[in-house]
């Protein structure tokens, strides 16, 4: 039988309810408030005083309830560590997309079971850390096999999963990456898409271009892959207006965008969420993305941690909200709202990121009375308990 529990003495409750929200209060605050469960579902949120009665309770004794985060781009099957690359990079040389063949080697030796620890081992830290969906992407693999392989392990652990085959040219195709294209764009693809519900592509200088990344995105979308690019990260280029063409569910990255970028991430038709990723950043001592620009414009914004081994290794989504607020123009509001419905909307969802009736109950209860306290308290572990689907899956 289907049980319900009421979690009460909320003392800020985070909704994000579009029947909430106002261009004044952005997350849909509830102060003094009660959610109810039951089964994996909220069922009724309000006044605490006015919470109806259930078969379990929970004191929250004051503190703030939040969605779970919804982190929207991560690499989490690799295997090998780069800590000296970034140890040299933190003494002063820039990062390339090179490093990314280092983790392919040691992905490519280890096995099954050694990938899928490693897998478990990330979703479970950034659990415990109030992340309750997390997407994940191949593309340290660069074979048809090893793709492949990438995208099973992955499904295993998480519904949201991208095949990114076009991460970089595998080392075999060096001097052929018109014969990878259509390694990617065929026997790969054919390989990969039962396991996959997206496709992604490094539109970059030293990945693919613009015209490469235009028949890998067609390619996939061909295939029932939902399109997403990572987008103008190291330069200029044309990965945010072509994601927005495509109709991609995300522009990942946005850290170098001229005016048309931004017009066509902000147009009036554009369902494209530009996706940022300050751990990235931070991890490179690369100019911050403008938060700020993108959010006067009116563009969806989206938080998410790229954890990857190489330029972004962390799993902290109360990390990466508290460096959007120092560095990036972003209110508190602002980025716990980017990086829980945000997040939501750059996986085109609408049953996570938001606490409503009919909204599956993953939530965060912070020890802290306000959600102000992930940026005010960085570094500082908040997690008090974690719900996924209805059940306490975290600390207590």
């Amino acid at each position: 039988m289907t049980t319900s529990t009421v979690i009460t003495n909320i003392g800020s409750l985070v909704t994000n309810d579009p029947s909430l929200t106002t261009p004044g209060d952005p997350l849909g605050l509830i102060q003094d408030a009660a959610v109810v469960i039951e089964g994996d579902r909220v069922v009724w949120t309000g006044a605490n005083s006015k919470a109806p009665a259930t078969d379990n309770r929970v004191d929250a004794d004051g503190r703030a309830l939040l969605p779970g985060f919804v982190d929207s781009h991560s690499h989490l099957v690799f295997a090998g560590d780069r800590s000296a690359e970034f140890a040299a990079r933190m003494s002063g040389r820039p990062y390339r997309a090179g490093g990314i063949r280092t983790t392919v080697a040691a992905t490519r030796a280890a096995s099954d079971a050694e990938l899928s620890a490693n897998v478990a081992r990330h979703l479970g830290e950034a659990l415990a850390q109030g992340t309750t969906t997390m997407e994940t992407k191949s593309g340290y693999g660069l074979t048809v096999h090893d793709e492949a392989r990438s995208l099973r392990i992955a499904a295993a652990h998480t519904d949201e999963v991208t095949y990114l085959g076009a991460h970089v040219v595998a080392p075999e195709f060096t001097g052929d990456p018109a014969g990878y294209v259509d390694l990617v764009t065929g026997a790969m693809l054919d390989a990969c898409a039962p396991h996959a519900r997206w496709i992604d592509v490094f539109c970059e200088r030293g990945a693919f271009d613009g015209d490469q990344a235009r028949a890998i995105l067609t390619a996939g979308r061909a295939r029932g892959l939902i399109p997403r690019v990572h987008a103008n990260q190291l330069g200029p280029g044309p990965g945010v207006r072509l994601a927005v063409e495509l109709g991609a569910a995300s522009a990942d990255h946005c850290t170098h965008l001229t005016d048309a970028d931004v017009d066509a991430l902000a147009g009036g038709a554009a369902t494209t969420v530009a996706t940022l990723l300050p751990g990235a950043e931070f991890s490179t001592r690369a100019v911050y993305p403008d938060a700020r620009r993108l959010l006067d414009a009116g563009a969806t914004v989206a938080l998410s941690t790229d954890c990857n081994p190489g330029s972004s290794f962390t799993t902290s989504m109360p990390f990466c909200v508290a460096v959007a607020v120092r560095d990036m123009g972003m209110t508190p509001d602002e980025a716990v709202r980017a990086a829980t419905y945000g997040g939501a909307r750059a996986l085109r969802r609408t049953d996570i990121g938001i606490v409503a009736p009919g909204a599956r109950a993953d939530l965060q209860l912070l020890e802290a009375p306000s959600h102000f306290h992930l940026a005010y308290r960085p570094g500082v572990p908040l997690t008090a308990a974690v719900w996924r689907a209805g059940e306490p899956v975290g600390p207590r």
